[in-house]
């Protein structure tokens, strides 16, 4: 009856009028997930208009067509790599990976482990997570497992938690032929989310995924994944891999290239864009020709993408520990004009560079070594710039230093929330070690005060970085470094020193000039003197307290 179905499906059983009703048919109607229908949602053969002979535009036929055009033809059947030589370490997979496939392979289920978990074990690296593969639905998924629960609207996935570890468990999914593009097609609508949520899959006018939960068969969901070295499949049961594309040849000549047509992929997703400098830097591997060429071109589309979506992609970047590389990459394609604004004017002054190299570096050598990294600290480094003009602007046009600083904060968080949906919790810490920075240039007594300060670590580094990029006199954070390592004689010796704190005011009379008798007129004078010298004592004080580094 599946059978038959298919080929009713496929128009085989049909006129050609019957399909095209069928087809459209199901195009207006609501989508099941039921565990009958799982496997694949098809369309029907078309006729051409020119032979009037029947034409394949289904799945099938396109996923021949991208096989062909990136030079992995018969994508329908893989080559299997025994594990002699794929090499891949069975100690190197999560045991929780492991029950997973094993637990889907026991129900009766296909399950792989996927994806960049695959790529990092043929590269003898033990992967940070793991993704499953599957033909078994979500709703199926979630009955297997006991803490399991379905996630995500545009991409619906299962995650499948062992203590702290996430098992991402997806299903395979089908190719579904772009809408064809009309030039006399009015603009589409901008769909709500309720009907959204009532649809398989949808795309918006530029042609970006919006929701994309039609299942299909494992070449198909081969496919529809980006690079071909992110389309393989390793089985932990057989210890084999499966490999549509010719992920194996491109892991072995160390190339990053798109499945199918690189600029309807990237239109599909432009995060893609993004991705492919981050693996670019962290795997060494260079952009094949045809990946490369319509990045530039199409970098416009990143404004496309949810604020929420554009961060975490932005802190995959940043945490990869290769982030410096990662923004030379950005430069070199064109992509940190527009796509990423807070790089914009950073990277075009040399101290700002210099500053954001620093704090790069820093960050890299630190992921690297396995210790933690703040996102909140990143973040602050890379908008510190902008904050300080800013700040500057706003003392010069008359606030009060602090309330200028407050000001600058605000202006500068709000216009990054437009493009990048910075978390909360990490534009607190932003805050926290901005406004310290202005304590810690001062010294002084406050310093004991300062070193119970939570975030006074993070300020420390940052304060360091600036007086390492040549933004601070050096001796500032030479001062700290030795109050910090010093014991309570060596404080002491360094607070008495002073800090350069700002002497004390001497508080005048009011009208004591005009109380003075004129026989003490050599006195008074003395007195005028001094006056006019305070005056001039404290219109200097203040002259120095105008700048945005004093309160």
């Amino acid at each position: 009856m599946i059978k038959k179905l298919i080929r009713k499906l496929f128009g085989q059983d049909s006129t050609p009028e019957a399909a095209a009703e069928a087809a459209s048919a199901d195009a207006s109607s609501a989508p099941a997930h039921d565990d009958t229908s799982h496997r694949t949602r098809r369309k029907p053969a078309t006729t051409s208009a020119t032979s009037g002979e029947k034409t394949l535009k289904g799945p099938r036929s396109r996923a021949a067509a991208k096989g062909s055009a990136n030079g992995s033809a018969k994508n329908a059947e893989p080559v299997i790599l025994s594990r002699d030589i794929h090499g891949i370490d069975p100690a190197l997979i999560s045991k929780n990976a492991v029950r997973v496939t094993d637990g889907l392979q026991q129900a009766g289920f296909r399950a792989f482990i996927v994806g960049g978990a695959v790529r990092d074990l043929l590269l003898g690296v033990a992967p940070k997570d793991f993704d499953v593969a599957t033909d078994a639905t979500p709703d199926q998924v979630q009955k297997l497992f006991r803490r399991a629960r379905i996630i995500g609207r545009r991409f619906q996935i299962v995650h499948v938690q062992f203590g702290q570890e996430i098992i991402e468990v997806s299903t395979f999914r089908a190719l579904v032929d772009p809408p064809a593009p009309s030039a006399e097609a009015a603009p589409a609508k901008r769909l709500r989310r309720e009907e959204l949520d009532r649809r398989t899959h949808a795309v918006d006018s530029s042609g970006r995924v919006l929701r994309d939960n039609v299942w299909g068969e494992q070449h198909e969901d081969a496919t529809r994944r980006d690079f071909t070295i992110n389309a393989m499949y390793y089985d932990p049961s057989t210890q084999t891999v499966l490999d549509y594309h010719n992920g194996m040849a491109d892991m072995r000549a160390h190339l990053l290239r798109m499945i199918g047509d690189p600029a309807t992929r990237y239109r599909e997703d432009p995060v893609r864009m993004m991705r492919v400098v981050r693996f670019a830097a962290k795997l060494g591997f260079e952009i094949e020709d045809h990946t490369r060429k319509p990045i530039k071109e199409l970098a416009d589309l990143i404004n496309n993408v949810p604020a929420a979506r554009l961060f975490d992609e932005m802190l995959k970047l940043l945490l990869s520990g290769y982030a410096l590389d990662c923004v030379k990459w950005l430069r070199q394609e064109g992509l940190h004009h527009g796509l990423l604004p807070l790089l914009d004017v950073i990277l075009e002054q040399p101290q700002g560079e210099r500053f954001i190299s620093l704090a790069l570096s820093s960050t890299d050598a630190r992921v690297r070594a396995g210790k933690p990294v703040s996102p909140g600290f990143l973040f602050a480094t890379l908008l510190w710039h902008d904050v300080q003009q800013r700040w500057q602007q706003f003392a010069a046009a008359g606030e009060y230093p602090v309330p200028a600083l407050n000001h600058a904060m605000d202006d500068v968080l709000d216009a990054q929330t437009e493009k990048l949906a910075i978390h909360r919790r990490y534009s607190s810490d932003m805050r926290e070690i901005w406004s310290l920075q202005q304590r810690l240039e001062k010294r002084g007594r406050s310093a004991l005060k300062l070193l119970e300060h939570p975030r006074f670590r993070a300020a420390y580094d940052f304060l360091l970085l600036r007086c390492e990029s040549g933004e601070l006199d050096a001796t500032v954070g030479e001062w700290w470094t030795d109050f910090i390592d010093g014991d309570i004689a060596a404080r002491e010796t360094l607070l008495a020193q002073g800090g350069k704190e700002r002497p004390a005011r001497k508080r005048r009379r009011r009208g004591g000039a005009k109380n003075r008798k004129s026989a003490d007129g050599a006195v008074g004078a003395e007195g005028a003197d001094g006056g006019a010298t305070g005056a001039d004592t404290d219109a200097s004080e203040r002259a120095s307290h105008d700048g945005p580094y004093e309160d």
